[in-house]
Parts: C-alpha cells; sequence; structure tokens
C-alpha cells in the first residue's frame, strides 16, 4: 500500500471503535459509545443501523419487530430517517414521540394516571365533569376536550415512567423493539434514563441498548449526563475529524482519558488566548460580575482582539463564529441591552430560566419566521398546532389576520402589546406557563402588590420593544452554544472566538480554571465542575483550523496556571494593556 493510501490516525482510531462496536452489536450487549467533539458520532450511529438492517433486517420483519433510534430533536430524527432510506425496519422519533407511541394503548390506565400528574391536580372537577373516555396527547398543552384529556410534554415521561413499573408494559416494550439506540445520550431525562437503568438494562428478555453522544456535551436541560451501569460496555471513539492538531492538542490536555487522533498531523491550525489581567481600572464588584470589565472596556477589547485576528488572516466575514459567553458587556451591541437590567440572573434570558422567554424562542419567533417565509407548515409545528382546526376560508381569514397583525407588532409594538395581542385572538395560543405568570401579574396589579421576583420582571419586560425579544433569540440562534441545532453542539467552523465573562449565576470559568488545576479545589461542588466544563469544552472545540479565546475577567493565577499548561503551544496577548 503506498504512503499516500495509508489511513490517517484519525480512521485508524476510528476503525478500532467500529470494530468494537460491530462486536456488541453480534452479541447484542448493550453499550454507551462514547464520542467526543469532532469524532463523528452521528456517523457512527448510521453505519450501525446500516449494520443492523444488512444483517438482521428480515429477521425484524419476520417476527414484526424493529430498531428503534430515539433522538433529542426533530432535526436528528429527520436527519436519520434521511440516511437511512425510511426503512421500515427502523422506527426513528424523539424520545418524547416515543414514550407516547408506547404509552397511549394503555388507556385505562392513563386515564387513572392523569388525575395523579403534577398540572393536573386542581382539575379533577373538571375531568370529572367532562367524562373522561381517553387520554391524548396532540398539541402539547394541557387541555380537556370531546371526552379527551390532552397532556402536556412534561407529563408524558412521568406516565412512561409509571407504566415501566409493570411487567405487561415492559415486555410490550422489548417484544416490540429488541434494540434501542439512543441518539445525545447525556442529554435524556435523568428520570427516564434511571428508570431504564432500574426496569430494563441488564434484565433478562430485556431490550438491548445502544447509547451515543458525550457526556461533555451536556450542557443544557435536565438530561442526566453520563450513564453508567454494570450491564452497559463502553466503546471510547478516539478520533477527531474536525480540528487542526494545534486544537487537539489542547482538548486532549483538557481531556485525557479521551486522548483523540487527528485526522491530518500537518493541516496549519492555531490557538491564541488574549485576557484582560493588565488592566489598571477598576473591575465591577457587584454579584456576579465581580471581576469583569466595565461594558464600555469589555467592548474595546473585543474590537482590539478583532483587529488583532483580522491582522493575522482572520475573516469575520467568511467561516467564523463568535460565541460569547458574557452579556453585559455586549448584550447593547446585539441589539437587547435592556435584558440584563430586567432579570435579576442573566441566566433568565439566555438560557430560557424564564418561561416567557422559552415560549418566544422556542414557539412564537420560529412561528413568525415561518409565517413570513410562506411555510405554513412550519409555522404551525413551531406553535406546536399540528392539527390546527381550518374548516374553512373564515379560519384561513383569521389566521392570517392574526399572524399579519403579529408581524407588524414585533417590529412596532412592546412585549406586552404582543402578549395583549395574543392573549386577544389566541392565534397562537399562548403557553400555559406564559398565562399563569400574566395572571399572576394582573392578580398583583389588581391587588396593588408590590411587584417583586418574577412578577416584576414580567412587569418590566412588558415595557421592552419587541425588538429586543428579536435580537435575543437572534443571539441565541448565532452566538450562543445553548441553542442553533440543539445546541452549537453539532456545528464546526473554520475560525471560532470564544468570549468570556462574567454576570452568570450558573457559570464562573476563572474558578472553573482553577478547580481543572486543582481537583481539591471541587469538593462538594462536582455538579457546579461539570456545568463549567462542558460549555467551556462544547466552546472551544467547534472550529476547524483557529480558535481565539478572550476573557474580559481577571484570571487568577491559578487559572491562569491552567491555561498556560493548555493551550502551551498557542500565542498568549493581554490585551487589558491595550484599553
Amino acid at each position: 500500500m503506498s504512503a499516500a493510501a495509508q489511513p490517517n490516525p484519525a480512521e485508524v482510531a476510528a476503525a478500532t471503535a467500529w470494530e468494537a462496536l460491530k462486536g456488541c452489536l453480534d452479541d447484542r450487549s448493550s453499550f454507551v459509545f462514547e464520542a467526543g467533539a469532532g469524532a463523528g458520532k452521528t456517523y457512527s450511529l448510521i453505519a450501525a443501523l446500516r449494520y443492523i438492517l444488512k444483517d438482521r433486517a428480515r429477521e425484524l420483519q419476520r417476527k414484526h419487530q424493529q430498531v428503534a433510534c430515539v433522538t433529542y430533536t426533530n432535526v436528528a430524527r429527520d436527519m436519520i430517517i434521511t440516511q437511512t432510506d425510511g426503512d421500515p425496519a427502523i422506527y426513528c422519533d424523539t424520545t418524547h414521540a416515543f414514550a407516547w407511541m408506547l404509552v397511549s394503548p394503555f388507556q385505562k390506565r392513563l386515564r387513572e394516571l392523569v388525575r395523579t400528574l403534577p398540572g393536573w391536580e386542581n382539575r379533577t372537577e373538571e375531568l370529572d365533569a367532562a367524562n373522561i373516555t381517553a387520554v391524548g396527547y396532540a398539541l402539547g398543552r394541557r387541555s380537556i376536550e370531546d371526552g379527551t384529556a390532552n397532556l402536556h410534554h412534561n407529563d408524558i415521561f412521568p406516565v412512561f415512567i409509571e407504566l415501566m413499573q409493570f411487567a405487561k408494559f415492559r415486555n410490550a416494550v422489548a417484544s416490540r423493539f429488541p434494540l434501542i439506540l439512543v441518539d445525545e445520550y447525556q442529554d435524556t431525562n435523568t428520570a427516564l434514563v434511571e428508570c431504564l437503568k432500574d426496569q430494563l438494562i441488564g434484565k433478562p428478555h430485556a431490550p438491548q441498548f445502544g447509547f451515543f453522544g458525550d457526556h461533555w456535551q451536556k450542557i443544557y436541560g435536565d438530561g442526566c449526563g453520563a450513564i453508567k451501569h454494570d450491564a452497559l460496555k463502553r466503546i471510547d471513539k478516539n478520533a477527531n475529524f474536525r480540528s487542526a492538531k494545534p486544537i487537539v492538542d489542547s482538548l486532549n490536555l483538557m481531556r485525557p482519558e479521551l486522548a483523540q487522533a487527528v485526522s491530518d498531523p500537518v493541516a496549519p491550525g492555531e490557538v491564541r488566548v488574549f485576557h484582560t489581567n493588565g488592566w489598571a481600572g477598576n473591575r465591577l464588584t457587584k454579584n456576579h460580575w465581580q471581576g469583569d470589565l466595565p461594558g464600555a472596556e469589555a467592548a474595546r477589547a473585543l474590537g482590539a482582539v478583532r483587529t488583532e485576528l483580522e491582522s493575522v488572516g482572520w475573516d469575520f466575514v467568511g467561516d467564523t463564529k463568535v460565541l460569547m459567553l458574557t452579556h453585559r458587556a455586549l448584550a447593547a451591541e446585539m441589539g437587547y441591552g435592556s435584558m440584563p437590567a430586567v432579570f435579576r440572573y442573566n441566566d433568565s434570558f439566555t438560557r430560557k430560566a424564564n418561561e416567557v422567554i422559552a415560549y418566544f424562542q422556542e414557539h412564537l419567533e420560529p412561528a413568525a419566521q415561518a409565517y413570513l417565509a410562506k411555510r405554513f407548515g412550519k409555522m404551525f409545528e413551531a406553535i406546536d398546532a399540528v392539527h390546527p382546526v381550518m374548516n374553512g376560508p373564515a379560519d384561513k381569514a383569521r389566521w392570517a389576520a392574526a399572524m399579519g397583525r403579529l408581524c407588524e407588532l414585533r417590529v412596532t409594538g412592546t412585549v406586552g402589546d404582543v402578549i395583549s395581542h395574543l392573549s386577544s385572538t389566541g392565534l397562537p395560543i399562548l403557553s400555559e406557563a406564559v398565562v399563569r405568570q400574566e395572571k399572576a401579574l394582573e392578580d398583583a396589579l389588581a391587588r396593588g402588590e408590590p411587584l417583586e421576583g418574577s412578577v416584576g420582571e414580567l412587569h418590566a419586560l412588558h415595557a421592552l420593544s419587541y425588538q429586543e425579544i428579536i435580537a435575543l433569540c437572534r443571539y441565541l440562534d448565532g452566538h450562543s452554544p445553548f441553542e442553533t441545532k440543539h445546541g452549537v453542539k453539532g456545528d464546526q467552523f473554520e475560525n471560532v472566538l470564544v468570549v468570556f465573562g462574567r454576570g452568570w449565576n450558573e457559570y464562573d470559568f476563572n474558578r472553573y480554571l482553577a478547580m481543572a488545576g486543582n481537583p481539591s479545589l471541587i469538593g462538594t461542588r462536582i455538579g457546579d465542575y461539570e456545568r463549567y466544563r462542558n460549555l467551556f469544552y462544547v466552546a472551544v472545540s467547534r472550529p476547524k483550523k483557529r480558535l481565539a479565546l478572550l476573557f474580559t475577567h481577571r484570571l487568577e493565577d491559578a487559572a491562569m496556571a491552567t491555561l498556560l499548561r493548555w493551550f502551551a503551544g498557542g500565542e498568549f496577548l493581554d490585551v487589558g494593556q491595550m484599553l
């Protein structure tokens, strides 16, 4: 074999993982397939599905069985279905859809359980009066109509877990799905995973399970993170097909237990670290802002870094991504400068901890964008109205008028104007959480009570221009690692600049770097440490060629020592002295 035909180091590592994966598929052992950033986890999942189809499709068809492939998002589901040509031997859907498909035939038990679920406890009289004969899950929100109690998204896993306690239900799962593969396992609901571990994994006559993912890339939600069980074999994919060697070298120093081999050891790449420790002015001192630069100086620091990077060939117009893990300094620049004054914690609006923000970002804005693009199916999907009532031209006209006015208010109105419009038209319908919070605000105003806590935040939010919501959603969809195709986790870019700062309730990167260099500092704060670690890892593992990090907050000596060790091959520059 010629030198040119020799497999590269990443391919060699991937081949080793593939042989181990095939071994588990052949002997039907359950496993965890751990694939770090850039390893090609999805490629391995698709390869596993194709291998199963080639080897077992006839057997599955003869037994009226399928392989289940459970995903976290609709986007991932659609991609997997396309990549496997929609083969009927594979059932692929989201975790919620999978759970509902399994529980929905057990209607008698569901009618009993619905009364015990949180959110339904105050509706027992309504359930009795409605003479409930069926339990459904059509729109993802709680409602009672035509003798059917419709469940909320949050109701699905509790009923699945409850039914899993019964052998009849477990047998029904195993008889239909002898193999269940879980995509992005780290983001699967914790209670659901614990239930699978207790009731199915490793048990006689239970399905084989395969968990694909990376517990270092759990950065959002109620996911389980790492999965450990005596019956689960671990397969590590020690490859990185994304990043140049200088970046992979740093990732390996961060995570030596999953060291990765690069695809092209001689491909050009670079790492640059910018800090502001040399700035001599007074830094912020308030709560979570301690140690950060004032807003104007932080913005100047970012400008100086961009200028420096452009001077060495970075193109910020091309395939370059700026991930901003700081807010006050950049919120005005991004177009949502009033948000930090509304919310006590930035996490409320940047991680959708506030339910009103979550509704706007997850449902209303995607629906409005789809409407403007005349993609009406996508619009109804975004607002969970999969089966809208359309009895004729009058209904179409009502939707057109409501959405048209909504799009006008998005440009000219306040957040309060938009919510008022949605409340009056019911098109699109507000989420239960928003309705509940609006009622609490209305009651507080009527009673003349002090507007504090979440009620006070909602009242202040009402006064903001809705344009700030649009700008915030644009940030979440382009500059934040929390979003964009289920987080930026699956994305990659030629160049990435990550801006680290304070202002977070749940993140302190100076503390993380100190902990990483001295694990004795972690103590009982393992949850905090893993949260810091995962977001840091996800952010710095995106680039293919060039990586730059900017820290607008002061770095202690211990934190700086960790950076100097991890990024020893890169260039360090104190831009604080340039401000």
